[in-house]
């Protein structure tokens, strides 16, 4: 474990802390997002051969690839990596020692603790859309420095289905999940409709990282390119004094290692008050937004 150092201007911190989000280029070296690649090819290719979601299961037995229903060997659709940081070295590296970390320990350090990480892919004519939400209503902490630090593995613009986020957000309410008391994974139609209207791109070239505040409302459509993929590398930090107050959507061996600085003997509270989550059964959150596993009976 390293630490460079202060990596980002005042400015680009102040704009973070205004916006809730900011888009940093040149997140790792070109060698290590040119290993990343070919790993996400290999895990493209190996999906082909897979008829319902797969792999060695995560702490809590599901399975850590997901395919939409969509998904057939000569149109894969896979859509979603559990915490590839536990099976690949590479991605392991990434997470605890990359350039985007001491950027999140710049915004909420010096003492910095890892949460969980996914990867998030749409191949081309994929049907994945992510419906507006914040991540802190799936992953509530004793306080919101809590960051998302997503690593774009391809080139992203609006026609691969790149992320939509709504700047300012995260100074605002934390909206409910629940509609008719039965947990949707997204906000009220009509708040999304709102959001909608307000939304900007998260657009960047493979390489470049998105540090995005975990009450920042975001979501994304399909992936409606002819033939490019988008493959983004989600990994959640928090403060170190930042305890969550829910079980991990997505619980890993490597939870609450220290990647920055070190321990705290102590949570730090802040007043809130949120709506507990309810975990997902399935391979992935896409089933509780309606969009059902590869192999699922309809």
């Amino acid at each position: 474990m390293t630490t460079n150092g202060i990596v980002l201007s005042q400015v680009q911190q102040d704009q973070f802390w205004r916006d809730g989000y900011i888009i940093v280029d040149g997140a790792v070296d070109p060698d290590t997002l040119a290993r990343l690649r070919r790993q996400m090819d290999d895990w493209d290719d190996e999906s082909r051969g897979h008829t319902e979601p797969y792999g060695t299961p995560t702490v809590d037995g599901r399975p850590r690839f997901d395919m939409g229903a969509e998904h057939s060997p000569e149109r894969p659709a896979l859509r979603r990596i559990n915490n590839p940081c536990e099976v690949s070295d590479d991605f392991n590296a990434v997470m605890t020692d990359a350039p985007m970390v001491d950027m999140v320990a710049d915004l909420i350090g010096p003492n910095v603790k890892y949460h969980h990480c996914k990867i998030n892919t749409k191949l081309p004519g994929s049907q994945t859309v992510v419906r507006y939400h914040q991540d802190f209503s799936y992953t509530p902490h004793t306080n919101d420095d809590v960051i998302t630090a997503l690593l774009l593995l391809d080139d992203v613009d609006a026609g691969n289905g790149c992320l939509m986020v709504v700047p300012g957000t995260h100074r605002g309410s934390i909206d409910s999940l629940f509609q008719d008391g039965a947990f949707t994974g997204m906000v009220a139609p009509d708040l999304e409709k709102a959001y909608l209207s307000r939304q900007v791109p998260i657009e960047g070239k493979a390489g470049a990282v998105c540090l995005m505040h975990t009450r920042l409302q975001h979501g994304s459509e399909a992936n409606k390119s002819a033939g490019r993929r988008r493959a983004i590398y989600l990994c959640v930090y928090s403060a170190a004094d930042a305890v969550p107050i829910a079980r991990n959507p997505m619980p890993s061996t490597l939870e609450g290692t220290i990647v920055r600085g070190q321990a705290s003997a102590t949570a730090r509270m802040i007043p809130l008050e949120v709506e507990l989550p309810q975990q997902p059964k399935s391979a992935s959150f896409f089933t509780v937004i309606g969009q059902e596993s590869a192999g699922s009976e309809n």
